[in-house]
């Protein structure tokens, strides 16, 4: 296995995850929270989805995503995330779609990056967090699994088996 194909396993292993951790969850599951401060999952999708493609499309050059739906970055922005009650969330199926698209770009944009390119430093800001384009990918992996293990802590409180 070579570290695009690693990645490529790790890109389609999470989002199998996170669509296991949501399969029976309902609309309205995705707005409880877990504990009064902690974010609802709504919110934590479209943050993720958000979160994805910006950084795709400002770091790898040529990376091609869907355009969001208008207003959404922002319904999904850190100051929207403890509104009560929320509102203008999306449904677990937009949501799902949503993010199949930009994880679908995700792939496309790896399958088109050389070895070299993904050895290529990361500018601005996020060069904090990632060194690489090619740990830009692993980090679209484990954003999933940070939000997903969250899941698993509403999961618990609504009574829904545990997975794993």
């Amino acid at each position: 296995m070579n570290t695009k194909d690693a990645l490529k396993e790790l890109l389609t292993s999470t989002q199998s995850m996170m669509e296991m951790f949501l399969a029976d969850l309902s609309d309205a599951d995705l707005l409880v929270r877990p504990v009064p401060a902690a974010n609802h999952i709504a919110w934590q999708l479209g943050h993720v989805i958000n979160s994805e493609r910006k950084l795709a499309t400002t770091q790898i050059p040529g990376a091609a995503y869907p355009e969001l739906p208008a207003g959404f970055a922002e319904q999904h922005a850190k100051t929207t995330a403890a509104v009560h009650p929320p509102k203008g969330f999306g449904t677990k199926k937009e949501y799902l779609d949503l993010f199949k698209k930009v994880r679908e770009a995700t792939l496309t944009t790896l399958g088109k990056l050389s070895d070299a390119d993904l050895d290529k430093k990361v500018s601005g800001p996020m060069a904090a967090y990632v060194a690489t384009l090619g740990a830009i990918f692993v980090m679209f992996g484990t954003h999933v699994m940070m939000h997903a293990g969250q899941f698993t802590v509403l999961r618990r409180k609504l009574g829904k088996p545990v997975l794993f």
